[in-house]
This record gives C-alpha cells, sequence and structure tokens, in this order.
C-alpha cells in the first residue's frame, strides 16, 4: 500500500469509526492550538487561485469545514459575500473573531453533510485542507449541485510541516521506542505525489472539467513548544491514549532541545487544485 492509499485509508476509517458528532468535534479541543500553529496559504498560491477562478468582489463562496477562518481571511479580502461551514463551535468562534472585519462573511456552525443545500447559488466552492474529511460519494455531487453552471471549486492543501531528515532521524528513535506507527517521513516527490493524487477524486467524480494543480515548498520555523503544539493538533495524534501522547511529547522535547536548542526548522508543501463544473451539455 503507497502512502497516499495509507492516507485516503486512514481518513476513511475515521468517517467509519466515528459518528459525524464526534467528528464535528474533532479539532475542539485543539482549536486555539489548531489557530496558533497550523501554517498558512502562500499569498502567491491564493493569489494564483483568484486568478484562475476569477474571483472578485461579486463572487458568492461557499466555504467548506472553515476551521478558525487559516484560508478565509484571505480571500474575504476581496469583499465578496462567504458562507462558511464549520462542525466545531470553538472554531466558528475563532473563526468570528478572526474574520470580524469582515461583514460579508457568514460562519455557520454545521457539517457540509447536514447543511441545507441551496442549488446553484454558490460561483465557487472553496475547501482548506478539509474536503478529505467529506465522504467524496457525498460530497462531490452535493458541491456540485451548490455550484452554478461552469461555477469553480478551489481545494487547498498544506502537508504537515516536517523536519530535517536529518532531524528526523533524531525523533525516530523517540517513536520507536513509544509509538512507531507515528514515525514518518516523506521526501518532496512523495508528499507532492500525495498532493496531486487527492484531485483524481475530483475527475473520478466525473462533475469537473479542465483540473489545474500547482504547489509551492515552504519553511517555517517553529519553537520546540509550539512544534509540539502543531502536532497535538493532527488527527494520528488526536486519537492517540492521553497518557501515550504526554510521554511521546516529553521525549520529543527533550530529544529536539538536547539536539537542536529553542527552535526548529521546518518545510511543507502547499498546493491548490482548481476545477470547474461541467455544466449542462
Amino acid at each position: 500500500m503507497n502512502n497516499f492509499e495509507q492516507i485516503q485509508n486512514t481518513y476513511k476509517n475515521y468517517r467509519d469509526d466515528y459518528s459525524l458528532e464526534q467528528r464535528k468535534n474533532w479539532y475542539s479541543k485543539v482549536a486555539d492550538a489548531y489557530n496558533k500553529t497550523r501554517p498558512r496559504y502562500p499569498q502567491e498560491l491564493i493569489n494564483r487561485t483568484v486568478e484562475l477562478a476569477k474571483l472578485s468582489k461579486n463572487t458568492n463562496i461557499l466555504e467548506i469545514g472553515c476551521g478558525p477562518g487559516t484560508a478565509t481571511v484571505e480571500f474575504a479580502k476581496l469583499d465578496c459575500p462567504m458562507v462558511c461551514l464549520e462542525p466545531s463551535q470553538d472554531s466558528c468562534n475563532l473563526a468570528r473573531q478572526n474574520c470580524e472585519s469582515f461583514p460579508n462573511v457568514e460562519i455557520i456552525n454545521t457539517t457540509f453533510e447536514e447543511w441545507e443545500l441551496q442549488p446553484n447559488k454558490f460561483d465557487t466552492v472553496l475547501a482548506a485542507t478539509s474536503f478529505h474529511w467529506v465522504s467524496p460519494e457525498v460530497g462531490y455531487p452535493k458541491l456540485e449541485q451548490a455550484l452554478k453552471d461552469n461555477g469553480s471549486l478551489i481545494l487547498l492543501w498544506n502537508k504537515e510541516p516536517q523536519p530535517s531528515y536529518e532531524v528526523y532521524q533524531i525523533l525516530d528513535e523517540v517513536y520507536q521506542k513509544q509509538v512507531p506507527s507515528l514515525s514518518r517521513y516523506e521526501d518532496r516527490g512523495t508528499t507532492e505525489r500525495i498532493i496531486r493524487k487527492l484531485g483524481e477524486n475530483i475527475a473520478k467524480s466525473g462533475l469537473f472539467k479542465d483540473l489545474v494543480f500547482e504547489c509551492r515548498e515552504c519553511d517555517r520555523v517553529y519553537s520546540i513548544d509550539d512544534y509540539l503544539t502543531l502536532l497535538s493538533t493532527l488527527s494520528p495524534y488526536i486519537v492517540l491514549d492521553v497518557q501515550k501522547r504526554d510521554a511521546l511529547f516529553d521525549d520529543l522535547r527533550n530529544a529536539l532541545s538536547k539536539n537542536l536548542g529553542d527552535t526548529i526548522e521546518t518545510s511543507y508543501l502547499s498546493a491548490f487544485h482548481v476545477a470547474w463544473k461541467k455544466g449542462k451539455s
């Protein structure tokens, strides 16, 4: 099984093993941490999606799983009307705070699955590192119905920041001792293939056309504490037993502080898929 299939199966298992109510609150306990430490999307990439999808202040946008508004704020700067769906109440509260200067942004506390469909209303549907939580069988038909003919779909992706391979080797000793299943390193090529393949579901749906994919490599320096806080927002760590997670983080902190000092340099791949609703033939 390749890396992409493993990730696909992981999120399918989350959808199968946890109720919708549990998944609504998946990030609730780490909402502040998510807002603080999850990487932002590079402005260059945001600008490219705006250009490709021809977004303007007259564009009606539906955002699926806006979280604390990580991407929302950048699109809200267009001064266009946005309806943003977010299942976690804690994340909704943060999104409203982060978007309080944008009166055209409406944050609704609901899942995309439970949201009452408004057919043919939106010019663009946006999802920023969130659409993998929605079953493709449910998600693509519903968002296709929400879009106007030839409306655009924008899927943004941020892979989790990771240290260099040399630092990974140091951390791997801790993981092998504590939780071997969480030890993972992906080179640039593997990461790009994983994100690129996420676009296959768009094509498989048969509802969209003219798929465009672009990506950029980004860097971010974290304090050791902030890096561990970032890890706490990732799903494999969220589902980890609390005592096991605490023990893991203690050992990771010691290893990082001993070998790196106060900070850790990371890199991550940021990307997008843009496609257009086929419309009536």
